[in-house]
């Protein structure tokens, strides 16, 4: 939730419970977490734990811990766009490892901690995406154009997607390469698909990204930017329209 003044990428993130989780009493199930790396280099996650798992907020949150410290850690980072996806491929295999350990240590089935997950390598020539489930990532390159970067891995049922921990969730994976110069760059959980993306094509809806991406070239105060974000996220009119929870991660390069 935290803004890097020193690099040149700005990041502001939010998760919150959904409406119907609140009446329930249950917990916001979504997680996000990012670094940003040397030499202009972004890498962000976000995940949502399943509805049905008890756990999914565990799981969530250790997909997107995992994912993006397994990068971040790399002494020696890729020099172009085959070997990151090989990078961001090897990060989803590790999270999903590390929530198959945690289900064995509290020994629960693994489907208790099932959780989707994007993850995001953002540099100044491209964006690579690594996505398993639900939710999507979108790039826009300061020109007013917005790219989808994944779309939502839908079942043949709604609401039906794939998980991390399904036994094929890693190697049916999409994994996307946009060559351009991000300059804004959004993920978002599935709970907010609906009114950002034209379904079924998974396609960006302009109208819904637009004011953020110019919110985002005016952010200077973390704290406030961070409020500001979570009250668009639980205003009427996104609340209104969706009952799930949450996720938005916003960066702006420049």
């Amino acid at each position: 939730m935290s803004i890097e003044a020193q690099s040149q990428w700005r990041v502001v993130s939010v998760s919150v419970a959904g409406t119907s989780h609140e009446k329930r009493g249950k917990p916001c199930q979504d997680a996000h977490h990012w670094q940003i790396l040397p030499e202009g280099i972004l890498v962000a996650a976000v995940a949502d734990g399943a509805g049905s798992a008890n756990l999914g907020d565990v799981g969530a949150k250790i997909a997107v811990d995992v994912a993006v410290e397994t990068i971040s850690q790399q002494k020696l980072l890729p020099k172009d766009n085959i070997g990151w996806q090989f990078l961001l491929v090897d990060a989803l295999r590790a999270a999903k490892n590390a929530v198959l350990s945690e289900s064995q240590v509290r020994e629960v089935e693994a489907r208790e901690l099932a959780a989707t997950l994007i993850l995001v390598v953002a540099t100044p020539e491209l964006a690579i995406a690594a996505q398993v489930g639900d939710g999507a990532a979108v790039v826009g390159d300061g020109e007013e154009n917005i790219f989808p970067v994944t779309a939502p891995q839908t079942g043949e049922h709604i609401n039906e997607t794939t998980f991390l921990i399904s036994e094929q969730g890693v190697e049916t994976a999409q994994v996307k390469v946009w060559l351009g110069k991000p300059v804004h760059l959004a993920i978002f959980s599935d709970g907010l698909q609906m009114l950002a993306l034209k379904m079924p094509m998974g396609l960006p809806h302009s109208p819904f990204f637009l004011p953020l991406f110019k919110f985002m070239t005016v952010v200077t105060d973390e704290e406030e930017a961070t409020k500001q974000l979570e009250e668009f996220l639980r205003s009427p009119k996104v609340t209104g329209r969706t009952d799930d929870d949450l996720t938005l991660l916003l960066a702006r390069y420049g």
